[in-house]
């Protein structure tokens, strides 16, 4: 681990290793390696909707929103150094009544200085855009969108890091693309990473949901090889995921918003019902009272209000819509709409994230909830995804739904990133301060006021 060789009187406090997202959406996978110890400093995303709602729930974070194939390594590497000074800054001012030395036993000298940075990045992350190799459709080994893996190994290289991880569908391996990635994974190994790779699913490392990524992970030449981390989690169901919630239709607010205020009472009757699962996702006190094994002990504490329910707009569906999906079995298929129902004490099939514009802007089908004749929320599925409840989507259901299905689950991004801490000799600690949200008209803009929010009018 890298310390400051200051001696200023004051406690010097370890950095924390530095990562790059190069395909963020709205986050999912940086959240995860954030969890596992990172300070992820500057996220790469195109689309303005989904790079504003990564920017409200990680407002320390540098985000760059353009094309990949618009973006240099040089460009990247001035937007860390930008960023770690606002992390350095925000350290250094810390929240006062709960600093470092309080985490410790201690609260005799709440002040620390940070460690230096010499540029050298830790992590470089991403899933580049899969439709081109994904099973469920064609696979096109032309299609523009794979152009997309290219750039980001190549932004790989110019970035240099000590390690690289790279999600995409298992169809990468599959056919004639297996070829293809044989061929990237050559390139990589001639730049000095030697490379591993596998299909993890997602319900084997504590999500409730089956689905099944490729991650490639390149370590460079000299340094500890990482590779795939194994289950270490028991399968969480879906009624251990979503049995706490309440039922959105008692709250008449949520056909036209995405939030709503909860009762004490409301509120009283979520905690019961949380399971160890949900407690995690949900942290009740700020700082946590005590830590859990099941509560993510190395991302930075969110300031939120769990008095509000958030993402969690009601689908309006006809009275014949909830008759049928009522008399659906649980894990059958509704035969009109083709919608599964969620079986309570099993997992959620995989989320999918529909079509972008581009592509017709098509609805991925949602499941039907496991008791309620209802297609889910989108915090709904964040809960399947494993998004903690202080995450927030864009308030749209089609916009909220594409920004879940589309992310790495935090907790398997955790799993990865995990791994690649160890390898660096890092000890994970949690961040001494807490992290405001950011304005909420981030997660309400509509496409154009989001390009003009990036880009000008």
């Amino acid at each position: 681990m890298r310390l400051s060789t200051q001696d200023s009187g004051l406690r010097t406090f370890p950095q924390r290793p530095i990562a790059v997202d190069l395909f963020a959406g709205a986050g999912g996978f940086s959240l995860g390696i954030e969890q596992a110890g990172f300070d992820v400093l500057v996220a790469v995303e195109y689309d303005p909707v989904h790079a504003c709602t990564y920017s409200f729930n990680f407002p320390l974070t540098s985000v760059i929103c353009a094309d990949a194939s618009d973006v240099t390594g040089k460009m990247i590497k001035q937007a860390c150094f930008r960023s770690w000074e606002a992390h350095q800054e925000k350290m250094a001012v810390g929240n006062g009544e709960w600093g470092v030395q309080e985490q410790e036993g201690s609260r005799e000298n709440n002040s620390f200085t940070p460690s230096g940075w010499d540029g050298q990045i830790d992590l470089v992350f991403g899933g580049p855009p899969c439709q081109g190799f994904s099973i469920m459709g064609k696979r096109d080994f032309d299609d523009n969108r794979n152009n997309l893996v290219s750039q980001f190994h190549r932004l790989v290289i110019e970035l240099n890091p000590r390690y690289f991880v790279m999600e995409n569908v298992p169809g990468m391996m599959a056919g004639e693309h297996k070829n293809w990635l044989l061929e990237l994974i050559d390139k990589f190994e001639h730049s000095g990473y030697q490379v591993e790779k596998g299909i993890l699913n997602a319900a084997d490392f504590g999500v409730p949901q089956k689905r099944r990524r490729l991650f490639v992970i390149g370590t460079f030449q000299g340094r500890e090889v990482v590779n795939l981390p194994k289950t270490a989690h028991q399968t969480i169901t879906v009624s251990e995921a979503l049995a706490d919630l309440p039922n959105l239709d008692n709250f008449l607010e949520l056909a036209t918003s995405d939030e709503v205020p909860l009762t004490s009472k409301q509120l009283q009757t979520l905690n019961e019902k949380s399971s160890q699962y949900v407690q995690m996702l949900r942290p009740f006190s700020i700082p946590p009272i005590s830590p859990s094994p099941y509560l993510p002990l190395s991302s930075y504490p969110r300031l939120w209000n769990p008095h509000i329910l958030t993402s969690s707009m009601q689908t309006q569906h006809k009275q014949s819509s909830k008759i049928r999906f009522a008399e659906t079995q649980q894990g059958q298929l509704e035969p009109i709409s083709r919608l599964r129902r969620l079986k309570q004490d099993g997992l959620s099939h995989t989320l999918r994230a529909g079509t972008d514009k581009e592509r017709g802007s098509h609805t991925s089908p949602r499941p039907i909830h496991p008791t309620l004749p209802r297609v889910i929320s989108v915090r709904e599925a964040a809960r399947l995804h494993s998004f903690p409840d202080w995450f927030r989507f864009h308030q749209t259901k089609w916009h909220g739904f594409r920004q879940v299905g589309n992310s790495v689950p935090p907790l398997l991004g955790q799993a990865v990133g995990e791994k690649i801490i160890a390898a660096l000799g890092v000890v994970p600690f949690v961040p001494p301060i807490f992290l405001p949200l950011g304005d909420t008209q981030l997660l309400r803009f509509v496409h154009s006021q989001a390009r003009d929010y990036w880009f000008g009018k």
